[in-house]
């Protein structure tokens, strides 16, 4: 079976499903005082951790400079496992103790491109497919997503208040700032895309920080059907957990974005347990369609976790008349693949130009704002 890390295109800037190893490093600034109780804290969940699949091992390490800097690396057999845990409950849950002794945290995620064993270390050759093949080229964007649920029959009312909010500044800092956010609606559902030049951590804080941002969240707490209090910071913290959408296939023809586009988003109604199977099928047919000149499609990018599948698509033209390669559906037996993974109506198929017309009057969100750094 052919794998993406086979056939790694220049035009791929980001992928989860390449089928590499996984470096997670876990910065964290620990209040002072609170080093044993991190400690005690940490040594009880460890080996819940390690019983979680996919994990291979970790370090705890402390910083010989200043104590109250820590930094947990992890190793996984691939990225899909640790997104499937660090994005779950049982995540939410089993870190929960360690709030109150971290001031910050930060996550990087690297995949494993080269290694060196030391000398006179022995291990075991690993499968050619547990290393990336070759460097991704990327854009210097970051992308990511949040998404949560609205109170049946509050739509219209979030509707509004989403497509009437100030855009915040764009620049954070020197090297930082905020180049786009699109959101979408689809019945109760938002989804709100960002993309970042620089560090993403650090422009959601300093987008949560303006006074026009708080205003509009202020006015849709009341509509949410998961409470929240984003003044405090264990609620605002399992909220932006739970929320969180990665980005896990980005596919572009280039760096450059050509005018003459528009954006869609598609909710895909996936079956339970196989948001994973779909987001790596979406993803493997977006490689494949990349390398097509005729490909009406840009850009597109992938969100996903658990069942929640979002696919984000800058094209040329309307969606209609192009509906086999913005669903992500080249050839009858892909087509027939994605219509098993997804809950859709009696009768209804992927595999004729009909069922994509319906399919695609359904799945596709409607656009609420789409600001660019640029937009007044």
């Amino acid at each position: 079976m052919t794998t993406l890390s086979e056939k790694v295109s220049e035009k791929v800037s980001q992928s989860a499903f390449d089928g590499s190893r996984l470096r997670v490093i876990l910065l964290l600034d620990i209040h002072e005082g609170a080093q044993q109780r991190f400690l005690e804290a940490y040594e009880h969940l460890r080996s819940r951790v390690a019983s979680v699949p996919g994990h291979i091992s970790d370090q705890l390490c402390q910083s010989i400079e200043n104590p109250s800097q820590w930094l947990i690396t992890s190793e996984w057999e691939s990225a899909p496992p640790f997104l499937a845990w660090v994005n779950s409950e049982a995540h939410v849950e089993m870190v929960q103790p360690l709030h109150s002794c971290v001031r910050d945290t930060r996550s990087l995620r690297f995949s494993i491109l080269r290694e060196t064993p030391g000398i006179g270390v022995h291990t075991p050759e690993s499968p050619r497919s547990r290393l990336q093949s070759t460097p991704r080229i990327g854009d210097g964007v970051v992308r990511h997503a949040l998404t949560f649920t609205v109170k049946p029959g509050s739509e219209s009312k979030v509707a509004e208040i989403l497509s009437g909010y100030r855009s915040p500044a764009a620049r954070v800092d020197d090297t930082t700032s905020l180049r786009r956010t699109s959101l979408f609606l689809h019945g109760n559902r938002v989804v709100r895309a960002v993309e970042v030049q620089g560090d993403l951590i650090a422009a959601l804080r300093h987008v949560a920080q303006q006074p026009e941002v708080r205003a509009v969240e202020e006015a849709i707490n009341p509509y949410l059907e998961q409470d929240r209090d984003l003044a405090d910071p264990d609620s605002a913290r399992v909220f932006f957990t739970r929320a969180a959408l990665p980005a896990v296939h980005r596919v572009a023809s280039g760096p450059a974005e050509p005018a003459d586009v528009e954006r869609h988003a598609l909710l895909y109604p996936v079956k339970p347990g196989c948001g994973m199977a779909v987001a790596r099928l979406l993803a493997l047919q977006e490689e494949q369609g990349a390398n097509d000149p005729e490909n009406p499609i840009v850009g597109s990018t992938i969100f996903q976790r658990d069942d929640i599948v979002v696919r984000m698509v800058d094209l040329r033209g309307p969606v209609e008349r192009a509906p086999v390669p913005v669903v992500g559906v080249t050839g009858k037996r892909t087509a027939a693949v994605l219509t098993r993974l997804l809950d859709l109506p009696e009768g209804h198929s992927l595999t004729d130009h009909r069922g994509l017309l319906s399919f695609l009057a359904h799945a596709d969100m409607s656009p609420l704002t789409d600001r660019r750094a640029t937009d007044s």
